[in-house]
């Protein structure tokens, strides 16, 4: 594997493995191929264009026209591979593909539509594990270390794949001149500290407690018991935000908090955190719930909710100390708590 090997030439020389996955490098390269004519209908007038609400999903969030035009997209991407059922954000239930496949699919087609009118990044995100041939429809209620692949694409200045298959995170950038994904970096790695968070401050007086008391101190600085000043980045697409700590690091955090619909957050568990916990975990980062590993969590609703904390691995540890900490569950006190991790 060699940075500016072709996407092609990665998933044939994964074909040649003696652990080769049948029909996987086929059905990734059917989501990069989606993702491709995906791209070029964003960056059309056609895409700008189709920003207007349509409708709710399953669970009462809007969706716009292109929300259901991308998943269309990857259906027809994805109808003569090896893809034998699908659990889509846009579709209530499982699609069977009516093939005997082997393998099933988690997609959130085209997340952070919200952002479409502003021109923020938004993404595709996905995971494949082998399909339950006994009972296709259960194949996603099972743990993350299940899954097999995952990846997501950014659609943004450039349009970007982080994909892995159990070995490492790879970087791929779209040449659209060739019409081919680029390995750009290859077993990217997550530092293990930070000085950056993103969270929608917006929220906190709904936070618990744990989460509460992780930013009071952080917003403390260099005088605090942190010891170093932080900066907070938001931008409010999962795909932007998990991108940006791919880079540099960081920590992304989205709580569960005390408003109705959002005790357990609002990110779904089968294809959006647990796509991103496996990315994560493969560049040497954490995911988490804020209590235990994302990818422990097994599902039982394909649009199951989930708290979701990621990126930096010591400041992930530091989220799931404050949520065990007896001392921190009885803070309730807003910003600028008196207790936390370092405090005795």
């Amino acid at each position: 594997m060699t940075e500016g090997q072709s996407l092609g030439e990665f998933l044939d020389a994964l074909d040649k493995t003696s652990s080769a996955v049948p029909g996987l490098s086929g059905a990734l390269m059917a989501i990069a191929e989606g993702s491709m004519t995906l791209e070029t209908v964003i960056s059309s007038p056609e895409g700008a264009g189709q920003a207007d609400i349509v409708g709710e999903n399953t669970d009462g969030d809007q969706q716009k026209a292109l929300d259901i035009q991308a998943h269309e997209i990857f259906l027809e991407a994805l109808k003569d591979t090896s893809i034998g059922i699908i659990a889509s954000e846009e579709a209530e239930h499982t699609i069977s593909m009516g093939n005997d496949g082997n393998l099933a699919l988690a997609m959130d087609p085209l997340d952070g539509s919200s952002n479409i009118e502003t021109n923020a990044p938004i993404g595709t995100i996905f995971s494949i594990l082998p399909i339950n041939a006994a009972s296709p429809e259960t194949s996603f209620f099972k743990s993350g270390d299940d899954v097999i692949a995952a990846g997501f694409v950014a659609y943004g200045p450039r349009t970007q794949l982080y994909l892995t298959v159990g070995s490492g995170t790879q970087i791929f950038i779209l040449d659209r001149k060739s019409k081919e994904f680029v390995l750009f970096k290859k077993n990217v790695q997550i530092s293990s500290d930070t000085r950056e968070y993103a969270i929608n401050m917006s929220n906190f007086q709904h936070w618990y407690a744990p989460v509460r008391q992780y930013i009071d101190d952080c917003i403390e600085g260099e005088g605090g018991i942190r010891g170093k000043s932080f900066n907070m980045r938001w931008i409010a697409s999962l795909v932007a935000d998990a991108s940006r700590i791919f880079a540099r690091g960081g920590i992304f955090l989205y709580p569960g908090d005390d408003r109705k619909g959002y005790e357990n957050g609002r990110l779904r568990l089968v294809y959006e955190a647990v796509p991103l916990a496996m990315l994560i975990e493969q560049a040497g980062g954490a995911a988490s719930t804020g209590s235990l590993r994302v990818l422990d969590v097994v599902p039982s609703d394909i649009h199951e909710r989930v708290p979701l904390v990621f990126g930096s691995n010591n400041e992930v540890n530091i989220v799931e100390h404050l949520h065990h900490s007896p001392s921190v569950q009885k803070n309730t006190s807003p910003l600028f708590g008196d207790r936390g991790l370092f405090r005795a």
